[in-house]
């Protein structure tokens, strides 16, 4: 693991900030490397207000989506609600249909098959609408390359409103209305809105002609923070407004579906990070192992007692889901032994009976152990299809771009992608996927990084100043949960391994003159022996709070541990 720690802010920032604020230096400097510097911005930040979202008419064609959107309800349209079968798609889909069914009954949903239609705007869903006399489909989280999709429905006298938040190629669909705060000629304030956050624009904007305010729209929030976090876009500017309220109410009155999500493991109070690891696995579940559309009718479901079944299903499935990912992942890292490839700066790998929905997941796992851009390669009807991610600081969507010969289609993000190809196409691909990466990799790139925002002595580390770092939340990119190091600390003599396979280190930390704290460091058991004898090490982790029998404390969740460079 490479260590960096941050440079510190400028003096004079911080020794102002905190003043102003009567906080700690270490707060005022965690806020100035923030780009908080004002006691007027830190009062922004810290008590985030519905009033600080935009305007959505700034987003380019809101006006003609409203304006369609609401002819199709006076008229008695049939309109379809389209969507991607990841979180941020049926999230999207949910709020869009739960919203509209408030005035017009005439509203369906219709999530793609993963397996037979893949992502995005399928010719089987716009024959779906056509049978079935719809006049509008409103898509989220896709469509901004479909091209041919779209005028094929146009063909069958289909309009279609595309919400989307990804890149646009050269040309846009010729729809009712794009929006899409990545196009060029938007100048929307806010660009990094995911999917269910364009969905959510597009209902305040309907909102606005009905009478309605933005304290209306409060129970929608659940889902856009379910997506924020599922979709690892950025928890800055309006993304921490939604994420802020979100949270609020998935804590206080959640949806039935998500509550029930909730039970199966219960927690005091949900944060992002829980949304992640809880809510959203399990939501991602039913698309990859049966079908997006039992997501949606969990998360439309209004009567607690069905979405209680509707949530064992689901679970049933992330189970299932659980199983494919070991099992793939183990095939995977065989693979990689057997063809000698631990020394490229790529990992692709490629069979055929890997399940398309946890190739995802894969691929991520296969980061943690040999950490490089991974693709994960399955057979998908007469194609392969891979999902691509990336290490931090490394953009594997230029990367393809770079290999776009050898490819069919492509489509996603810097750190996350898709793509599919011909079975001839893979040796070249793979080849060609590896000399691009390998000609504009930094090398250190492929060293896994820990951040580290300050240094601080464990006697700092008190329940006031663990109550304003709680208030720096949500955390998640662009806001990351603090990171810290405290150096020359001993262990008092309790370190042991703990879980199934005893690959946690659970500790009980202290520096000369600071109180002892509980530690755990998941995955760190290998260094178990650093700590003996009370050895001087130098730690960097997190601070959060640990729930036993009713009792909550402060303990550190650590990331690293090395021998101490003091000596």
């Amino acid at each position: 693991m490479r260590w960096t720690l941050k440079s510190k802010a400028e003096t004079s920032h911080v020794n102002n900030l905190a003043w102003d604020l009567q906080v700690s230096d270490e707060i005022a400097n965690l806020l100035c490397q923030r780009g908080i510097k004002t006691f007027d911005e830190a009062r922004a930040f810290f008590r985030p207000n519905l009033k600080d979202l935009h305007n959505p008419f700034l987003m380019k064609d809101m006006d003609s989506a409203v304006a369609r959107i609401n002819k199709a309800i006076s008229c008695g349209e049939n309109i379809l609600v389209f969507g991607d079968y990841d979180v941020d798609g049926t999230t999207a889909v949910a709020l869009v249909s739960s919203y509209l069914m408030q005035f017009t009954s005439n509203v369906a949903t219709y999530i793609p098959d993963r397996y037979v239609e893949g992502y995005g705007l399928s010719i089987q869903g716009i024959d779906f609408a056509d049978d079935n006399n719809v006049s509008l489909i409103i898509a989220l989280d896709c469509g901004i390359k479909s091209i041919e999709e779209v005028a094929y429905a146009a063909r069958k006298g289909i309009d279609f409103i595309i919400c989307d938040h990804h890149r646009p190629g050269e040309q846009l669909p010729e729809a009712i209305a794009v929006l899409d705060p990545k196009r060029q000629d938007c100048h929307y304030p806010y660009d990094e809105l995911c999917g269910c956050g364009v969905g959510f624009k597009l209902i305040q904007a309907l909102a606005h002609g009905r009478g309605q305010n933005i304290e209306d729209l409060l129970p929608f929030l659940d889902l856009v923070a379910t997506a924020i976090a599922a979709d690892i876009v950025p928890v800055t500017g309006e993304n921490r407004v939604l994420a802020y309220f979100g949270l609020e109410v998935l804590n206080s009155k959640p949806r039935p579906g998500i509550y029930a999500l909730m039970t199966f493991q219960k927690k005091r109070e949900m944060t992002l990070g829980d949304v992640v690891f809880i809510i959203a696995p399990r939501i991602n579940a039913a698309g990859r192992i049966r079908h997006g559309q039992h997501a949606v009718n969990l998360l439309t479901e209004s009567d607690y007692k069905n979405a209680t079944i509707l949530a064992r299903e689901i679970e049933d499935f992330n189970s299932d889901r659980r199983e494919l990912d070991q099992l793939i992942k183990d095939e995977a890292l065989t693979q990689i032994l057997e063809k000698q490839e631990e020394k490229r700066f790529t990992t692709v790998v490629f069979n055929e009976n890997w399940h398309k929905g946890v190739i995802g997941i894969v691929a991520s796992r296969l980061i943690e152990t040999y950490y490089r851009p991974t693709l994960v390669f399955t057979k998908s009807g007469d194609k392969l299809a891979a999902s691509a991610r990336s290490v931090k600081g490394f953009d594997v969507y230029n990367a393809l771009e770079a290999c776009a010969e050898y490819i069919e289609q492509f489509g996603g993000h810097k750190y996350a992608a898709g793509l599919t190809l011909t079975e001839a196409q893979y040796p070249m691909f793979k080849e060609r996927f590896e000399e691009v990466v390998s000609k504009t990799i930094d090398p250190n790139l492929l060293i896994p990084e820990i951040l580290i925002d300050d240094e601080i002595p464990l006697s700092s580390i008190t329940p006031k100043f663990y109550r304003i770092l709680k208030q720096i939340a949500p955390f998640g990119p662009g806001n990351l949960q603090p990171v810290f190091i405290s150096r020359n600390v001993y262990e008092i003599g309790q370190a042991k391994c703990v879980g199934k396979d005893e690959s946690h280190l659970r500790a009980v930390f202290q520096q000369d003159g600071s109180d002892r704290f509980v530690s755990i460091g998941f995955g760190l058991g290998k260094k178990l022996d650093l700590l003996a004898n009370q050895k001087r090490v130098d730690i960097v982790y997190s601070i959060d709070e640990n729930e036993w029998n009713g009792s909550v404390s402060l303990q550190l969740r650590i990331r690293d541990i090395r021998p101490s460079s003091m000596g």
